[in-house]
């Protein structure tokens, strides 16, 4: 009994001392998830504020002064949303809901950053959001995203103008818009 307490001793030894470093101190993945914890709970003050940052991205949806593009990007989040395909599925815990929160705030970042400035600075003066808030808020969802994520889906809007232009240019949607409609397509 007392030679397995002491294996016990000797097993949880190595544990702790795989958990810090050589200088005595804690390892760096431990501190990282308690720091990016932390950073998860200093979003609680932004949820209290989404009631009026909906209705702001509703009234810059509604404005035509919003580009096409950025207002596309928000659709194709809802879609993907609406769909149910999902990267990750929704039935693994914790993580099934956190890709929808991903697509949904990776979408509102890139409409967001599209807006022209003196747009978005009129629509929060009426609805009574502070601009320091709002900054911040807006700063701190972006530093949890990674740099190279940002650019690449500020790109996004450009792409799908880009496209649409393509498709306009060949005609091709007057044929699409008929092929769907017709009576037995498979699509």
């Amino acid at each position: 009994m007392a030679r397995s307490r002491t294996n016990d001793h000797a097993a949880a030894t190595k544990v702790s001392a795989a958990k810090t470093s050589r200088n005595g101190r804690r390892d760096p993945g431990r501190t990282g998830s308690i720091r990016r914890l932390l950073g998860y709970a200093a979003f609680l003050p932004l949820a209290s504020r989404a009631p009026s940052y909906v209705r702001l991205i509703v009234a810059l949806i509604q404005d035509v002064r919003t580009p096409l593009a950025r207002k596309a990007v928000l659709a194709g989040a809802a879609g993907y949303l609406l769909l149910g395909r999902d990267l990750i599925p929704d039935d693994i815990p914790v993580l099934g809901g956190i890709d929808d929160l991903v697509v949904v705030i990776l979408a509102v970042d890139v409409f967001l950053d599209g807006v022209p400035s003196d747009l978005l600075h009129e629509k929060l003066d009426e609805l009574g959001i502070e601009r320091d808030a709002f900054d911040r808020d807006v700063a701190q969802i972006r530093r949890l995203t990674p740099k190279s994520v940002r650019r690449t889906l500020r790109r996004v809007p450009q792409a799908a103008s880009a496209a649409g232009r393509a498709i306009s240019a060949t005609d091709i949607g007057p044929r699409l818009r008929s092929w769907i409609s017709r009576e037995g397509s498979p699509a």
